[in-house]
């Protein structure tokens, strides 16, 4: 478990957790050498143990790192740090379509044209790099409040085959969006993005996916087989050129579907054109149920069996009790006299023995199959051990993952409470998750001084949760100061801090004053790099005269106090020691 404060690559500093998925848990991270937020995605422990799916991780991760769009979320770094293998990538501070989603129901049709036409633009740039996303879905884009969106979790996506899809239903997030080539075991192509694209289109414009099932075998079968329905079905009022887009896009033949994402691209573009609007539906060219392959035929028959191997049961139990009747017509009387006592006899014991346990059935089974109600008891101000004992042994299963709470009366380490809480009425087996003291939540402000006041603001805000107020000061030389560096924090360092204190981080005036140079405290090279590190053009003259000692830095163009602007000149005047005919002319 990765927490709060913990550096991943003695360089990345956990602030939070932003996100949780099947394969990798998301953290804001704080980067401690380039002074900015980042997002940084952590592989889960059960994966991390798989080489060959490591090293597609990587391999895929760092292709991802390469490609650089305004729709694609920009991928910094990658690598391992102790088993913890990480994805570094910028942090967007925004939702995704699916919360979107679940925000307004349905989109505009021209929202979604212009969410699309990004999308398969950022697409364009990962299929023009032979980059396959093989997981695209509402939760993988995000949106910002300007509009732009980013597309997220490139390098990490597996592709799913049918092993996956009979032995476990954890994939169900994806096969809503799953290709049908993938469904049918097969590997993911660039065509398989812009099939789950047009799912994608299809979610946005109707407020729903088109294949919904008890669990991803069914749904995975329905994109074998179904055909999608039509989006103007739901919403007569979509454009006909829109709705062929979604149409072609998800073609279950190869040959029908878009190339690629730059040829779905380019038809919306122009799909909302008024000379487009009413144009006819869009008729495939090839057969969309061609013979299928081997495989694939071998995939289906392999999911259906089920049913079909049921459905021979009973017909077998149905001819079987035929025959058993027409060979007990053959018994001759006298054998049904000889053996009738033995029949009734047997009948009887046979009825009996039903009755018995149709009774057990009726009346005890509900008793023993019954799960106990349990009432959580409060193990608050309990180590962690205790609680686990206590709560198992009452038929509860205890979390293995436990969350951190501030805790001003329970000692650190110790139980605060239970989710669900103490005195609620639970069934046996329930989950139960811990919450933990971490202390009374006291920080002890740290000597700040000379550190960057941006990067300071955003540690205490998000990792003590302090209320930080930034005063600039006037300084009388700001030379002496590193660019946004801290100059004195209120309370100074030591002080102890609760959450919701306020800490006051005092800064330079960022108005940069012209210094007197004329003091005999600034050397040539002093003013040289002043000059170069705020852009100002440096004019040095030379001047012959007596009163000054030569190499005196005597004058200024620019008045000193004066506020400093990049681009301007400012004039410098040293003194020079006379010619001769000077000297002479002087005198």
């Amino acid at each position: 478990m990765i927490m709060k404060g913990q550096k991943i690559n003695d360089r990345y500093q956990i602030i939070k957790t932003i996100g949780e998925g099947g394969m990798a848990n998301v953290y804001l991270a704080y980067d401690t050498i380039l002074d900015r937020n980042v997002a940084v995605k952590v592989l889960r422990g059960d994966l991390a143990t798989d080489e060959k799916f490591v090293r597609r991780f990587q391999r895929e991760a760092l292709s991802a790192s390469s490609l650089s769009h305004p729709n694609i979320v920009e991928v910094y770094d990658v690598g391992e740090d102790n088993g913890l293998y990480y994805i570094v990538m910028e942090y967007i501070e925004g939702k995704h379509l699916k919360q979107l989603l679940k925000k307004r129901g349905t989109l505009t049709v021209r929202e979604v044209v212009d969410i699309m036409i990004q999308l398969t633009d950022g697409m364009s740039a990962a299929h023009d790099s032979y980059i396959i996303h093989r997981d695209i879905k509402p939760q993988n884009i995000m949106i910002l409040e300007n509009g732009l969106i980013k597309i997220t979790d490139f390098g990490i996506a597996m592709a799913l085959n049918a092993t996956q899809l009979t032995q476990t239903n954890s994939v169900m997030g994806s096969v809503h969006y799953l290709p049908p080539e993938q469904a049918s075991g097969k590997g993911a192509t660039i065509q398989s993005d812009v099939y789950s694209m047009g799912i994608l289109m299809f979610e946005l414009l109707t407020g729903s996916v088109p294949f919904k099932g008890d669990n991803a075998v069914e749904i995975a079968l329905k994109h074998i087989k179904e055909t999608i329905p039509s989006v103007r079905s739901i919403n007569p009022n979509i454009p006909q050129s829109v709705a062929n887009i979604v149409k072609r896009s998800t073609a279950k033949n190869l040959k029908n579907r878009y190339q690629d994402a730059r040829e779905m691209l380019e038809d919306l573009k122009t799909c909302l054109d008024d000379s487009r609007l009413d144009e006819e539906e869009y008729e495939f060219m090839y057969p969309e149920t061609e013979e299928k392959d081997t495989k694939t035929k071998k995939l289906v028959n392999e999911l259906e069996s089920s049913i079909e191997s049921l459905e021979k049961e009973d017909v077998s139990n149905e001819k079987k009790d035929k025959e058993d009747e027409v060979r007990s017509t053959k018994i001759t009387e006298n054998d049904m006299k000889k053996h009738e006592n033995k029949i009734l006899l047997i009948l009887a014991i046979v009825f009996t023995a039903l009755i018995v346990i149709i009774t057990a059935i009726v009346f005890l089974l509900p008793k023993i199959t019954e799960t106990k109600n349990v009432e959580i008891p409060d193990v608050s101000n309990m180590s962690v051990l205790d609680a686990e004992k206590a709560l198992e042994k009452l038929g509860l299963v205890v979390q293995a993952e436990t969350k951190e709470v501030n805790s001003d009366t329970i000692e650190a380490g110790n139980v605060v409470k239970t989710s669900p809480q103490n005195g609620r009425t639970v069934k046996k087996g329930s989950n139960i998750t811990l919450y933990v003291s971490s202390g009374e939540g006291v920080y002890i402000l740290e000597d700040l001084v000379g550190k960057n006041y941006i990067a300071q603001k955003a540690l205490l805000e998000s990792m003590h949760n302090l209320y930080v107020e930034v005063i600039e000061d006037e300084v009388d030389d700001i030379t002496k100061y590193e660019k946004d560096s801290i100059i004195s924090t209120e309370p100074a360092s030591g002080a102890k801090l609760k959450e919701g204190d306020t800490v006051k981080l005092h800064i330079p005036d960022s108005s940069i004053l012209y210094p007197d140079f004329t003091t005999g405290e600034y050397t040539l090279k002093e003013i040289e790099d002043f000059a170069k590190k705020y852009e100002i053009e440096l004019e040095v003259e030379y001047v012959e005269t007596l009163d000054y000692e030569p190499g005196t830095i005597f004058d200024q163009s620019r008045e000193a106090g004066s506020i400093v602007a990049s681009g301007t000149a400012l004039q410098i005047f040293i003194a020079s020691e006379p010619t001769d005919s000077n000297t002479e002319a002087q005198g």
